[in-house]
């Protein structure tokens, strides 16, 4: 066999791969497999010792096959991920190489191994799917550094045993048995809420791995050949879809789509793509490989920006697959069942667009962030997510029943029938609120004592605005601009951003739209703004403050908004005012953008109001030279939350150390509300506050009367408005927080929810189900 390969031309990896692939269509046997392979690799890489370690369900990783170390050690072996060097490569999850692995601090000697001639150690991961299945090393009797091509040789046959491993074409025998045992019994993941709404049905693993059958390639040529007519055809699909009409010009799944046509493109891709099927892989194979050299690249990478892109090139490798999956051309779909929960490890916006949405129930992924583009689609499309649900993958299987719960970031798999029972009847109890909401979507939100609060949309994709006519709100309050900006590599053109805000028009018809100006920064990072690694990114340089050291960037979009507001009210709200000048500075770039309006014959809007977020301790202590400026102010609640209990909300650790309905974060809320009432300004609330319904009755005690939220929270907040005694609740507030001196200690919230009826409050605003 081996004169044969080498008629053939084949070196390298390439024979190495080759006789792996004889190698499983000629053995039957699993543990013979296994030997023969580790003498396989070891022939091939000059080695003393090759091992393979395979991870058991107990988390322990067992010496499975050896060339070099004692027969009588295999299966008898077991080290912990704390253990050996073979535990650091299973805990870092990429390569170690050791030049004397004796003299290193994490080296561990079994004496049954029969280890001690061997100096040289080498260790890469053997992953699939980003999940640990084993660990293969390499180790030489003599003290020697290792080459990149012999490492990236070894990462190769990694990847191919990972496959093997996975499908049980290798793993058969008795003495493997627990490698791949699923559990039945009912489990409990604790996520985080990444999309509100619970979901009852079936798991669907979505995981886009081709069949292991072919990892190996009989014909690099042909493969390359394959590999450029599957790039043709996933290139024609994006560019049909784009030239189809049924993505908007300036939509934000437009722009997806349009970052994902540039990457189709991009050579450095491609060109790494052809060097792996040249050193012996399929076209599919090869896909994998740059794919787990992209994560493990990306994973490591602080900037949030460069993670999502990780996120969007997996899309991408995803999209190829279906495409190499499919020789004929036509399109490649997995049909879902009727009730499809999604489960991932992630997954990109544009692909999450394409599921058929009538079908798709929910989606539970391992990894995932409340700012990630999947996340934000979600919420537009009131599909439920719950992320950073770790080990789904590996617990639950295809058709099982699982529960999603995306108000506590909970994920039941095969739950038990009392939990069933449970959230049938809180499904149950949610549908008839509803019916109770879809009542009163023409109805006002007057309090019982005659006070009218105004509830209006937050929103930042135009597919959020079909919500608009169910909801029965009055207007959008804040339409954030920036998402636009987040899903293409490069700053969107004038016209793209025209179309967009005029679209935001159209849906809304003859409501009216707040436009928030991009607040980019922090956690909102794009390609083409400077990326700064900044120690307090929530206190760093973002939104107005990268608009004003920008300039041209907030013109660009403020000459957008104008031209699409021709005839129309323009309302824009200007982001993190910190001080008076840097919202004088905004007013006068947006009086600049009107004059090069007018004066380059464009139709000018039918008003201007200027409007300033009020988020920034700074401004809401010391509100009147700001509000000498604002045409009006919008709250935003959840900054300024942050910012005065100095807790970080999207940080787990310290998110619940503080409570919004406490004396003294409510005496600064009543504070700003009065001031705005001296200076005659129309005041909203915009956070997270405005959408719940007790804090939603608690700021309308305070005196606001304008309210922006979720399209969900509409219809349970105006229910609790339409009951509460506004009156009755301002005299118990006033009361309970001016003995308390306006102290922030707990125990208000408590008190009120003790106090119920009696301080006026409604029994929608107190009830809330408990987690399951």
């Amino acid at each position: 066999m081996n004169s044969e390969i080498k008629s053939k031309g084949l070196r390298g990896p390439r024979r190495l791969l080759a006789r792996i692939r004889d190698l499983m269509a000629d053995q039957d046997d699993a543990q013979a497999r296994l030997d023969t392979l580790t003498d396989i690799i070891a022939e091939e890489t000059q080695a003393d010792v090759c091992s393979i370690y395979l991870m058991r369900p107990s988390g322990a990783l067992e010496l499975s096959a050896t060339h070099g170390l004692n027969p009588e050690a295999v299966h008898r072996v077991r080290l912990s991920r704390d253990e050996g060097l073979v535990g650091l490569v299973a805990r870092r999850a990429r390569p170690i190489a050791v030049e004397d692995a004796p003299r290193h601090p994490d080296f561990s000697y079994k004496p049954e191994t029969g280890e001690e001639p061997f100096k040289s150690f080498v260790g890469v991961p053997i992953l699939r799917g980003g999940r640990l299945v084993g660990v293969l090393t390499h180790q030489t009797k003599a003290v020697r550094p290792m080459t990149e091509e012999e490492i990236e040789t070894l990462q190769t046959v990694a990847m191919l045993l990972a496959e093997i491993v996975v499908s049980g074409d290798l793993v058969k025998a008795e003495a493997f048995s627990g490698l791949e045992l699923r559990p039945s019994a009912p489990e409990r993941f604790q996520g985080v809420a990444l999309s509100s709404g619970i979901a009852v049905g079936t798991a669907v693993m979505y995981e886009p791995h081709v069949i292991s059958a072919r990892m190996v390639a009989e014909d690099a040529e042909a493969e390359l050949v394959r590999l450029d007519a599957a790039i043709g055809r996933l290139r024609a699909s994006v560019d049909q879809l784009l030239d189809s009409g049924r993505v908007p010009i300036g939509s934000p799944s437009r722009d997806v789509l349009e970052a994902y046509r540039m990457f189709a493109h991009d050579r450095g891709w491609l060109d790494s793509l052809r060097e792996a099927i040249r050193s012996g892989l399929t076209a599919e194979a090869a896909v994998e490989r740059v794919r787990n050299e992209h994560r493990a690249r990306l994973m490591t990478a602080r900037d949030p920006h460069f993670r999502e892109r990780l996120h969007d090139l997996e899309d991408l490798a995803n999209r190829l697959l279906r495409h190499l999956a499919s020789e004929t051309g036509a399109a490649v779909e997995r049909p879902l069942p009727q009730d499809a929960i999604i489960i991932a490890r992630s997954i990109g916006p544009a692909e999450l667009l394409e599921l058929d949405r009538s079908r798709l129930k929910g989606v539970a992924l391992e990894e995932g962030s409340p700012t990630s583009h999947a996340a934000i689609v979600a919420k537009a499309l009131r599909v439920p997510m719950v992320g950073r649900v770790e080990g789904a993958l590996d617990r639950i299987e295809d058709g099982d029943r699982v529960i999603l719960d995306g108000e506590f970031g909970l994920l039941h798999a095969r739950p038990s029938g009392e939990v069933g029972e449970a959230y049938d009847e809180r499904l149950e109890t949610l549908a008839k609120r509803h019916r109770t909401y879809v009542r009163l979507r023409e109805e006002p939100a007057v309090t019982k004592d005659g006070a009218r609060i105004e509830l209006h949309l937050n929103a930042g994709l135009l597919v959020e605005l079909t919500s608009l006519p169910e909801t029965g709100a009055e207007g959008i309050g804040l339409f954030r601009t920036e998402f636009q900006f987040m899903v293409s590599d490069t700053l969107p053109r004038l016209a793209a951003q025209e179309e967009l805000y005029r679209a935001v028009y159209e849906a809304a018809g003859p409501k009216p739209v707040v436009f928030r100006t991009l607040d980019l920064g922090g956690d909102k990072i794009t390609p083409y703004t400077p990326s700064t690694r900044e120690p307090n990114p929530a206190l760093g340089w973002r939104a107005l403050r990268m608009g004003l050291d920008r300039p041209g960037l907030t013109r660009y979009q403020l000459r957008a908004l104008i031209r699409a507001s021709a005839g129309r009210d323009l309302r824009v709200l200007f982001p993190m005012v910190a001080d008076v000048s840097e919202l004088a500075a905004a007013r006068t770039m947006l009086e600049q953008e009107l004059e090069h309006a007018l004066k380059h014959g464009h139709p000018p809007p039918a008003s201007v109001q200027a409007g300033l977020m009020l988020e920034t301790p700074a401004v809401a202590f010391a509100p009147d030279a700001c509000l000498e400026l604002a045409d009006f102010v919008a709250v935003g609640a959840n900054d300024l939350m942050q910012y005065f209990f100095a807790a970080d909300r999207q940080n787990p650790k310290v998110a619940e150390r503080y409570d919004v309905l406490a004396p003294a974060p409510l005496s600064l809320l009543k504070s700003v509300r009065d001031a705005c009432d001296r200076h005659g300004k129309p005041v909203s609330v915009c956070g997270e506050i405005a959408g719940r319904p007790l804090e939603a009755c608690v700021l309308a005690a305070l005196g606001y009367r304008r309210l922006s939220m979720t399209a969900a929270a509409v219809g349970p907040v105006k229910r609790a408005l339409r009951q509460l005694d506004c009156g009755r609740l301002g005299t118990w507030l006033a009361r309970e927080m001016a003995e308390t001196n306006g102290s922030s200690g707990p125990g208000l919230r408590m008190r009120l929810l003790e106090a119920g009826e009696k301080a006026g409050l409604p029994v929608e605003a107190v009830d809330k189900p408990g987690r399951l």
